[in-house]
């Protein structure tokens, strides 16, 4: 295996070649395989990036399809018949069912470029500045998005101090019996708080990099009755948790809440394409041509393999229901996982939603050394936290049982490994 070259041209700025020093060649759904022949099972999936798995045959027949009719490869925000079939999926197959209505700006490739457009509008519309975010939230590194994102390791790297966000304690963050949406509430009614009254608030419903955490239903409804007391708009970041991640196409779905706005990303392409857009209530698309515009506003190619997943995945429940039951196998082993490790005196517990689900080990060592024995042993997998702490399961929503379970194996084995005295 040659890395010569690969070690010797890229930037230290590099990170999962560093976890997975390996050199990938070929892919298929749940599995990537060395250039050496060694098969591994992908619990990352592009970190949320493929929700339905690589080179998924319905996908790749779209894509390859409409290369070979010479289709619109670019056309910067042009109409073009890939950008119409896009639309129209996602208003029939899941905006309309839903009874969503919703306006669409493609801004740019990747999902901080939909935060950074979510911000920019909602100051637009309120005439205010400020964001509220909250405690372990992530929501990019350009510096709009950089300012909502708590993690001190990247704030730092920016050089410059990260501005225009205030930070309230996210659901859980102060311990049980906390209710900080009554915080936030005290706050905004407190003229005295210091909190300046903010265009927006941005959330997670469950926060990826920060450690898997997820909102209680009870606290989103609650917080979207407080954005509209308040007269606040409020923006649900779905990047990670969206495109069914968490057993529903849109992770706001569980609290059955409206956001004002909603970031996408990630798997919205379907085929690990660059592909963002924000969606918007009408009234609130007060945006003027060109007031934000890039090269790669909705990439064609994206249009496409997002189109057709639409259609395939979402036309009906049966694709919902098969995330949901396999979420439950991923809960019920982790839970497993964590009460063996009390057992042996180690503080850990299972978190998450759907297929969005972590192992809380409260220490970033002992998640590491738990990743590296499953890389060791075949298994793509990463941890996320405020210091790593967290074994994170991103694995495909298309993974096939025997996969699913021979990769819970892996874990269940090495967290034993680990997590004993």
């Amino acid at each position: 295996m040659n890395t010569q070259i690969l070690e010797q041209m890229e930037s230290e700025v590099r990170t999962y070649s560093r976890s997975f020093p390996t050199v990938f060649t070929k892919a298929q759904n749940a599995h990537l395989f060395t250039e050496d022949g060694k098969r591994y099972i992908d619990f990352l999936a592009g970190a949320g990036v493929l929700n339905y798995g690589h080179n998924h045959p319905v996908l790749k027949k779209a894509l390859i399809d409409y290369i070979s009719n010479d289709g619109i490869i670019h056309g910067l925000d042009m109409w073009t018949s890939a950008k119409r079939d896009f639309l129209e999926a996602l208003e029939e197959v899941i905006l309309k069912p839903r009874g969503l209505d919703y306006k669409v700006h493609f801004p740019g490739p990747t999902g901080t470029n939909a935060v950074e457009a979510a911000i920019r509008l909602a100051r637009k519309v309120s005439g205010r500045h400020n964001i509220v975010s909250f405690t372990n939230g992530f929501h990019g590194v350009t510096m709009g998005a950089l300012a909502t994102t708590g993690n001190a390791k990247f704030r730092d790297a920016a050089g410059l101090p990260a501005q225009g966000a205030q930070f309230v304690p996210y659901d859980g963050y102060m311990g049980e019996g906390i209710d900080t949406v009554a915080y936030l509430d005290k706050l905004l009614k407190d003229s005295s708080s210091g909190l300046d009254r903010p265009a927006a608030v941005l959330v997670e419903t469950v926060q990826g990099e920060g450690g898997i955490n997820p909102a209680s239903i009870e606290w989103l409804q609650r917080l979207d009755a407080l954005c509209k007391e308040h007269k606040i708009l409020l923006i649900v970041d779905d990047i990670q948790a969206g495109c069914g991640r968490t057993g529903k196409f849109f992770s706001f779905e569980h609290a059955n809440i409206v956001p004002d706005i909603v970031c996408n990303s990630k798997s919205l392409s379907a085929s690990g394409v660059p592909f963002a857009m924000v969606m918007m209530r009408p009234e609130l698309d007060q945006w003027k041509p060109s007031q934000y515009n890039g090269t790669f506003r909705g990439h064609a190619l994206a249009f496409v393999t997002g189109a057709a997943a639409l259609r395939h995945f979402w036309s009906d429940d049966k694709f919902e229901r098969d995330i949901q039951r396999k979420g439950r196998i991923v809960e019920d082993r982790f839970q497993k996982i964590a009460a063996k490790a009390r057992e042996n005196g180690f503080e850990a517990h299972e978190k998450g939603r759907g297929l969005m689900r972590g192992i809380d080990v409260r220490d970033g060592d002992l998640a590491d050394a738990i990743t590296s024995r499953c890389f060791e042993q075949g298994l793509i997998i990463e941890t996320s936290g405020h210091s790593g702490q967290v074994v994170k399961c991103l694995c495909p929503l298309t993974i096939r049982d025997e996969d699913l379970l021979e990769a819970l194996d892996i874990i269940e084995e090495n967290a034993a490994a680990v997590l004993s005295k």
